[in-house]
C-alpha cells in the first residue's frame, strides 16, 4: 500500500512539472534552457575617466528562472530583489525587495488565474504585516 502511494505521489509531482513546462511557449522554454544556472553581470564604463563599475547582476536557477536581481550605484548595492516560484505552475509567488543595507523593505506575494494572468498581489511590510492588496482586472475591447 505504501509503495502504491509513493508511486502515485511521484507521478503527481512529475506530471505537475510537465504541466508547468507546458504553460510556456517553445521560445520561452528555449530562453530558459539558455539561462540555467547563469549569472549575468552588467558593467558601466565612464567615457572620460574609463572608470568601470558594476551596474547590475541577475542570477538564474537550474530551471532558468531569475531568482535574484541586484542593482548597484557608485556607493555599492542600491537594491536587491529575490524571487520564489511555484513548483507546479512555474509562476513567481513571492518577491522580497531589500534596500542598500540588505534589509527587507517590501514583500510581495502573488496569486495567478488559471489562464496564467496575475490575479492578486499582496503587499507586506518587512515585519510581515499585510498593508495592501492589488487586484488585477483584464478587460478586452471589441474594437
Amino acid at each position: 500500500m505504501q509503495k502504491r502511494l509513493l508511486w502515485t505521489l511521484m507521478l503527481c509531482v512529475m506530471s505537475a512539472g510537465c504541466f508547468a513546462q507546458s504553460l510556456l511557449t517553445p521560445e520561452q522554454l528555449a530562453k530558459r534552457e539558455k539561462r540555467k544556472n547563469l549569472t549575468v553581470k552588467e558593467w558601466n564604463t565612464d567615457s572620460k575617466t574609463k572608470t568601470r563599475w558594476l551596474d547590475h547582476i541577475k542570477v538564474y536557477d537550474a530551471q532558468g528562472r531569475c531568482i535574484e536581481e541586484i542593482e548597484y550605484a557608485s556607493y555599492g548595492q542600491r537594491s536587491r530583489v529575490t524571487s520564489k516560484y511555484d513548483d507546479v505552475t512555474g509562476k513567481v509567488v513571492e518577491e522580497v525587495e531589500y534596500n542598500d543595507r540588505n534589509r527587507p523593505v517590501r514583500i510581495r506575494k502573488y496569486e495567478w488565474n488559471a489562464d496564467g494572468t496575475k490575479a492578486k498581489q499582496y503587499n507586506y511590510l518587512p515585519n510581515g504585516k499585510l498593508y495592501s492588496i492589488k487586484v488585477f482586472e483584464y478587460i478586452f475591447s471589441d474594437k
